[in-house]
């Protein structure tokens, strides 16, 4: 990056009053990141420039160039339209230095320079490139990969997603278990007694499902019930409990390759 560019990134910065700590945050990326910016040893893409010049109040010409103080906008004087005007929304595609595509609303551009970027009307948009993923909510960035690769979430994604995972986990299902066990006893089908107990096996791994699912860790579902289950089953039902046990071979073998997903500390 050319060093008057830098220079005039950081004096930006400094005159919003914004740490390099605060500025990453705002903006979706590394602390690191901000500061090689500074310092002229990387240039941030598109997309991040003009979050920038957002956060700085500035055109992307004041930004690059430093070409003075954008000029004030004013409104145009309102003119009544005719009853007959029709409006359509201008339509684009265009294929040069990669795809990009305007329906009215929406914009999609996919380069391999800059990466992919959408952009809705709302003001929100996500960012796929080089530096990762980050996704903005048109107010401040929701989520973002930092240069590790881990996934950093806003506290309020966070929140929303324990909120689903409360509502998921307020459902009764011990209480859905018990009637099952008793409507399947007394009905005596399928032996009956004998083998609707399993129906409290269902306990486990309903909410061993939840927390995989909402925590993105598999290591956490009770896959050793569901291998109780299936022995069970089909040791009644077939009568192959002579090899049926096998299946508990698997359960080092499924934590083995859950491991492999599970995400770090810092991802939870």
């Amino acid at each position: 990056m050319n060093i008057e560019i830098a220079n005039r990134l950081l004096q930006y910065r400094k005159k919003s009053g914004l740490s390099q700590e605060e500025l990453a945050e705002k903006i979706g990326v590394s602390r690191q990141a901000v500061s090689k910016w500074e310092r002229a040893e990387a240039s941030p893409d598109t997309d991040n420039l003009i979050i920038l010049a957002e956060v700085y109040g500035v055109s992307l010409d004041d930004l690059l160039k430093g070409e003075g103080e954008p000029e004030p906008k004013t409104e145009p004087d309102y003119e009544a339209p005719d009853e007959n005007t029709t409006y359509v929304e201008e339509q684009r595609v265009s294929f040069k230095n990669g795809i990009h595509v305007h329906d009215g609303k929406d914009d999609v551009d996919i380069s391999f320079k800059d990466g992919i970027n959408v952009k809705k009307n709302d003001g929100s948009r996500v960012h796929v490139g080089k530096d990762g993923v980050h996704v903005h909510d048109g107010e401040k960035v929701r989520a973002y990969t930092d240069e590790n690769g881990h996934i950093m979430v806003d506290e309020k994604l966070k929140k929303e997603k324990e909120d689903k995972k409360k509502v998921a986990n307020k459902i009764p299902v011990w209480a859905l278990a018990l009637i099952a066990f008793l409507i399947w006893g007394f009905s005596g089908v399928c032996f009956g007694w004998a083998l609707s107990w399993i129906c409290f096996l269902a306990i486990p791994l309903y909410y061993s499902l939840v927390a995989a699912v909402y925590d993105r860790n598999p290591v956490k579902f009770a896959y050793p019930v569901l291998c109780v289950v299936f022995h069970i089953v089909t040791g009644f039902v077939f009568g192959i409990w002579g090899w049926n046990w096998i299946v508990y071979i698997t359960i080092p073998v499924y934590y083995g390759i859950a491991a492999l997903f599970k995400p770090d500390k810092k991802d939870e």
